[in-house]
């Protein structure tokens, strides 16, 4: 069974084993809710395969049986089934305030239905992230964009393709605009559109139902309209920043782990800069494996996909804490993405912040403490801190941790580590 999101469990890691063995991938996080959405746009059935067991996943659920979708989701068995029956413009506030990739349903209602009315939703407190360039893009399509009240609410009657330029290359902002862009009347064009994998997993499966859709993992999308979007079966892409964190905690353990069901030339950076650190990293057509002995100094900058992932950050920061020498560390992407640092250096890294530069000397020799899990990244970071800390770490506020990584305390028990997921009473009993 899934564990249910409680702010009470703790997870208690005892540092000190190298992590060894096999790990399976799930389905992305970032790729599976924003497929959920998109069944909205389907005139039948959609089937999801490869879904995570994460929470954000059964919350994505609720949202969509809100705005009228019927929900079929077998969490265990990693497989969502999604049919829009009676499909309305607004979702209900509650659930979509829980997550911010609630956010992914603007774009199918609008394009569905020309009209959407949603709360403004949550999720990590990592940095502002507006909703300006969603809104931006909508407008140019002929809609009206209203913000009130925590609301947000677009009418588009007369939805119509565009030029539309992105300031920055955001992953949502450029998954809403092609999702209603497929049912737009006239073409569309996004410019410095956003070329992670998990958008193009999305531009894959529109193009599966029927979507006429170019340059898919370029800078520009091209997209054609279509009257209807067809029922289609879509395995979920494979989690990179997942297996990312899995290579960087072996790395950091010097353990030897092979990771599975990994596509490593969505990782190209990442594994350079693993490498460049001293790791070993070998690539099989669908697998990495990963063995470290000793770790040297590197100098890491995070960047929109092709670059470095700024979801990697925290875990890399971990890993340089550990290296010999002095690392650089730059952040472009969250401002808030430091906040992590100072429970690293409680514990004993050697951290110097300048605005969104940081200096990491190492190796330091970390110690157990309780930390707070921030995000879903920090809180994964703050895990791999134990793994290599004297004593015993204990990390609070895993519900964050539970919204992006499915199984990940008995993975990681499976690779070895002395981790085990209690409540916060037990703790303290």
């Amino acid at each position: 069974m899934l564990d249910p999101t409680s702010s009470t469990d703790v997870f208690r890691v005892r540092g000190g084993r190298a992590l060894q063995g096999t790990v399976h991938l799930s389905g992305a996080k970032n790729s599976a809710l924003k497929l959920m959405a998109a069944a909205i746009l389907c005139d039948g059935p959609v089937e999801l395969r490869e879904v995570p067991a994460i929470a954000d996943v059964p919350v994505m659920a609720d949202v969509l049986r809100g705005i009228g979708l019927e929900v079929d989701l077998d969490i265990e068995a990693g497989v969502c089934r999604l049919e829009p029956r009676r499909v309305q413009p607004v979702a209900p506030a509650d659930a979509v305030r829980r997550i911010r990739a609630s956010l992914s349903c603007l774009g199918p209602l609008v394009g569905r239905l020309r009209h959407a009315r949603l709360a403004l939703p949550g999720g990590d407190r990592i940095g502002a992230r507006t909703i300006d360039l969603h809104a931006r893009g909508l407008e140019a399509m002929g809609a009206t964009v209203t913000v009130d009240n925590g609301e947000v609410e677009v009418v588009a009657p007369d939805l119509h393709g565009a030029l539309v330029t992105l300031d920055f290359p955001s992953v949502g902002a450029t998954e809403n605009l092609l999702m209603a862009a497929v049912l737009a009347d006239g073409p569309t064009v996004i410019d410095n559109a956003a070329r992670e994998p998990e958008v193009q997993d999305l531009a894959r499966m529109l193009v599966a139902m029927g979507a006429r859709i170019e340059g898919i993992g370029s800078p520009t999308l091209e997209i054609d309209p279509v009257d209807r979007l067809a029922p289609v079966t879509w395995e979920t892409c494979p989690d990179r920043i997942e297996a990312g964190t899995y290579a960087m905690a072996a790395a950091v353990t010097g353990g030897d782990v092979l990771i599975e069901r990994v596509n490593a030339s969505e990782l190209t950076l990442p594994l350079l800069k693993l490498r460049a650190a001293g790791v070993l990293v070998e690539e099989g057509s669908h697998s990495l494996r990963v063995k470290a002995d000793g770790l040297s100094s590197v100098d890491v900058v995070t960047l929109p996909y092709p670059g470095f992932p700024t979801d990697l950050q925290p875990q890399m920061m971990v890993l340089l804490s550990q290296a010999h020498g002095t690392s650089r560390c730059t952040e472009n992407v969250f401002e808030s993405r430091f906040s992590f640092v100072r429970e690293l250096v409680r514990m004993g890294a050697d951290v110097e912040i300048d605005g969104h530069h940081a200096l990491i000397r190492g190796p330091a020799r970390l110690s157990g403490a309780t930390l707070s899990g921030l995000d879903v990244r920090a809180g994964a970071a703050g895990v791999m801190a134990g793994l290599v800390a004297d004593g015993e770490t204990v990390v609070r506020d895993v519900h964050h941790i539970d919204r992006g990584y499915a199984w990940f305390v008995p993975r990681l028990q499976a690779l070895g580590a002395d981790i085990e997921r209690v409540s916060a009473a037990d703790l303290d009993a």
